[in-house]
């Protein structure tokens, strides 16, 4: 993950650029408190499970698992 310190938000001033590699796949997200929007793929969520959903393209149940196994 690596944060776009060039990003300037229009109208949320507390909104993040980030760049995300995992598994071969890159992803632009816009990231603002515990929400996500992934401005390539127009999609978006809140919280933790929904972004290791999203990134890593699982359900909930592999989700849970996955944040449980890295201590989150």
């Amino acid at each position: 993950m690596k944060a776009d310190s060039s990003y300037e938000p229009v109208s949320a001033h507390d909104t993040q650029r980030c760049h995300v590699s995992i598994d071969g796949r890159d992803f632009e997200l816009l990231v603002r408190g515990p929400k996500f929007y992934d401005t390539r793929l127009g999609r978006g969520g809140g919280g933790a499970v929904d972004l290791a959903m999203h990134l890593h393209n699982l359900d909930f149940k592999d989700a849970t698992a996955l944040l449980r196994s890295l201590g989150v």
